[in-house]
């Protein structure tokens, strides 16, 4: 299930709702009928995340649970509640030693984050994540990823003091002496 949640970028409650129906793991697609909203929509995900659920699936036959039956559910066949994942994720990572918080929706940020990170185009990711608007992406990324904005500042190359005193005011006060510095762009 996380690996799911994490590759196909899917809702806690979107990935409990899955049967077995809605995979096709040839064209690499899940389709998810009951998103946010009660909207459909089909998202990809890898061939590695599918060999991951395979797993699953392998068990889940051995036990003889039937078809009709969520694709997330417990040994015994009955659904599991996202209430329990909820639970689950947290104890998962105490386990494994990790510090950070771990939740369900943070698979999905992470999902959103990577993509973006890839150079995915925002309109792919939109779709993907299930949003109705290309800005309910942008706001959702700008929470998740700040980092790309601080990272694409950081690497910006000024022309120089030269450039600034020339074009620019002159520079009068604490920060004087640091622009004056022989070292000024080689930070």
């Amino acid at each position: 299930m996380l690996a799911t949640l994490y590759r196909a970028g899917l809702r806690i409650n979107e990935a409990l709702m899955l049967h077995l129906k809605d995979l096709d793991p040839i064209a690499g697609s899940i389709r998810v009928l009951n998103g946010k909203g009660g909207k459909a929509r089909t998202v990809g995900m890898d061939a590695e995340g599918f060999v991951i659920l395979q797993r699953w699936l392998d068990v889940r036959e051995k036990r003889g649970i039937g078809e009709r039956t969520p694709i997330f559910c417990l040994l015994d066949g009955r659904p599991l509640r996202s209430s329990y994942v909820r639970v689950l994720l947290p104890r998962l990572a105490g386990n494994a030693r990790i510090a950070k918080r771990v939740h369900a929706h943070g698979l999905r940020h992470t999902h959103a984050a990577e993509l973006r990170a890839e150079g995915i185009d925002i309109g792919i990711i939109s779709k993907q994540l299930g949003h109705y608007s290309i800005a309910t992406t942008a706001r959702y990324l700008d929470h998740i990823a700040p980092l790309a904005v601080i990272t694409t500042i950081q690497s910006r190359r000024w022309g120089g003091l030269d450039s600034f005193t020339t074009y620019g005011p002159a520079v009068t006060g604490p920060v004087a002496p640091l622009l004056r510095s022989p070292n000024v762009g080689s930070w």
